[in-house]
């Protein structure tokens, strides 16, 4: 992170604050009207002590005295709770509008960066890193005002009474000053080290918790908890060497500077004996003193927290700035005709490119099959077509339109695409499926269930429709999954449809059921099928085939047999292992 081009926290607070920046406002206001009503007590507390020693023995003068400041301190204390209950509100719609910012941010991200960012660092900054703000958010707006308010209406009062003690009460701030200048000096580094072994132990604590399962069934346990020890103890030394290297300016600044009383207290008295200062004057400031230099202690309390949630606004930054998928708010107005083209399309990950100037073209409601070895490119070009990422040379186009010239929002609506590694939300069958089109009925969701052959199946499970999936699915199996993930996109109802082997996980028998279901839902639509079982694409109108980043060849499945190259040479290898898979089902069998 750049710490020059660092904001202010209160520039960040209201970035994000919105129609609810008012409310800060709000807050500070009662703050400062806490204030007010805490300074009243100490006011009277002094008028109280100086008639005692004057020899006032009118205990219903100091009954009301008492009344009136029991009756301040309620007041403060209201003012502070209803302060304090107003930034909170706004500090979580702060947080609120972080997440969605940072969320919405991704969604217009490519894919490859999201992909290269570790999934611990990125939740890290969503949830955790944001979520720690809200105490410094929250108390920092009012509580910063209000405290740093309360000393200086302290000092003018004071001054008011006697210059010369109003100096002396800022007799010890020097120390603090210097300590504190002490603290900062070169605290970047150490700061800096700490923020970034906090961030690695959260990332490597996230990753370790998420890949639990596949650590403990390759026995990679004590390895993997290495590393997560590591981390800690570089998080933990992190901090240890910077406090050690503050310890001793700190324990003095926090020492001397609330001693206060060692200048006003003698110096004070030499006034009031030498006559230039009243007993009653001298015994109320003693007073006031003691209110002068705690709100302070406290406001110098703040810097390290408001460096903290600074850092973490920087974090966000980086992500903000992350470059985006290179499409206009308000696009053209969506194609018509729903045919594809492909013009020297090249890609690459980081510095390798990938594919190397593709030529297709997909006519419109036709279904076009995209086959090859793996690592060839063919769901590199699906990812492309379904505008995950830009292409770095050429253009893709629909209807004669240029995707990048269309929003996303627009390109969403006419393109469905279902991956091999579907994500489910952990909320009910019934609303995994709905996403697809949030208006759609109850009915009308277990008609396409129905329509794509998965509701016998959800009926089986424990709920039926009303099942909860689980994080990630994680309730159901891998072909339940993807099931319901084609329910979901035939849902959309996109003139376009990508299956990117959206059944790998399927078992042979259901696969059938799904192809056929399929088949039915996407007559009529542009339909593009990536699939490692060459059985599935035989129907298609064109086969393409991609290796090492370039069209092989392309035609009908017989055409490309007739070919006799790569199609044909993956098709005997994919016969081949089909026959030995059905002999051994059959030898089973037999034993059976």
């Amino acid at each position: 992170m750049d710490n020059t081009k660092q904001k202010s926290i209160l520039h960040y607070i209201f970035k994000y604050a919105g129609a609810y920046k008012g409310r800060y406002f709000i807050s500070i206001a009662f703050a400062l009207l806490g204030v007010c009503f805490s300074m009243i007590p100490f006011m009277l507390m002094g008028k109280l002590v100086s008639n005692l020693v004057g020899g006032n023995k009118d205990f219903s003068y100091y009954r009301s005295l008492a009344i009136a400041m029991a009756v301040m301190w309620v007041f403060r204390i209201i003012c502070h709770t209803v302060s304090t209950d107003i930034s909170h509100m706004a500090t979580f719609k702060v947080l609120a509008n972080v997440r969605k910012a940072l969320c919405d941010k991704l969604s217009r991200m490519p894919l490859g960066t999201v992909l290269d960012t570790p999934s611990g660092a990125m939740k890290n900054i969503i949830v955790e890193r944001v979520d720690s703000m809200e105490t410094t958010l929250a108390h920092m707006v009012p509580e910063f005002t209000s405290n740093l308010t309360a000393p200086i209406v302290m000092f003018i009062y004071i001054w008011i009474i006697d210059w010369r003690m109003a100096l002396l009460c800022l007799a010890t701030l020097p120390v603090g000053i210097i300590s504190i200048a002490f603290m900062l000096k070169d605290h970047e580094t150490p700061f800096r080290r700490t923020q970034e072994s906090t961030k690695a132990l959260n990332d490597t604590a996230v990753e370790y918790i998420g890949g639990i399962e596949v650590i403990k069934a390759f026995g990679k346990a004590e390895s993997s908890y290495e590393r997560f020890v590591l981390a800690a103890k570089e998080n933990a030394n992190s901090f240890i060497e910077w406090m050690k290297a503050c310890i001793v300016p700190h324990s003095i600044g926090m020492t001397v500077t609330p001693s206060i009383l060692l200048a006003v207290l003698p110096i004070g008295a030499v006034f009031t004996m030498n006559g230039s200062l009243e007993l009653s004057q001298f015994i109320s400031i003693l007073v006031l003193a003691f209110g002068l230099v705690t709100p302070f202690m406290t406001v110098m309390g703040y810097s390290d927290d408001i460096s903290k949630a600074t850092a973490i606004f920087g974090e966000i930054d980086d992500v903000m700035e992350q470059k985006e998928l290179n499409r206009p708010a308000m696009g053209l107005v969506p194609p018509t005709t729903y045919d594809i083209e492909l013009k020297n399309v090249r890609f690459g990950y980081k510095d390798k490119e990938v594919l190397h100037g593709i030529d297709l073209k997909i006519p419109a409601a036709s279904m076009t099959a995209l086959v090859g070895p793996s690592g060839s490119g063919k769901s590199t070009v699906a990812r492309l077509i379904a505008s995950l990422w830009d292409t770095d040379e050429g253009t893709i186009s629909i209807g004669g339109v240029d995707i990048k010239d269309l929003s996303l929002e627009s390109y969403n609506s006419i393109v469905a695409y279902v991956s091999q590694d579907n994500f489910l939300f952990d909320i009910s069958v019934r609303e995994n499926i709905r996403m697809g089109r949030r208006d759609a009925t109850d009915a009308e969701v277990e008609q396409i269930a129905r329509d794509s052959g998965c509701y016998d199946f959800i009926m089986s499970l424990e709920n039926g429709f009303d099942t909860i999936v689980g994080g990630s699915g994680a309730h159901l199996s891998g072909g339940e999954r993807q099931r319901i993930a084609i329910a979901r996109a035939m849902m959309k109802n996109a003139p376009i449809v990508i299956l990117d082997e959206a059944t790998a996980y399927t078992d042979p028998e259901n696969e059938a059921v799904i192809q056929s279901s399929v088949a039915k839902l996407v007559k009529g639509k542009t339909l593009i099928v990536i699939a490692h079982r060459l059985s599935t694409i035989i129907d298609a109108d064109n086969i393409v085939v991609i290796k090492d980043g370039n069209i092989e060849e392309m035609g009908t499945h017989d055409k490309l047999l007739a070919n006799n190259g790569l199609y044909s040479r993956m098709w005997e290898a994919h016969i081949s292992a089909r026959d030995t898979d059905q002999n051994e089902e059959e030898a089973k069998g037999g034993a059976a």
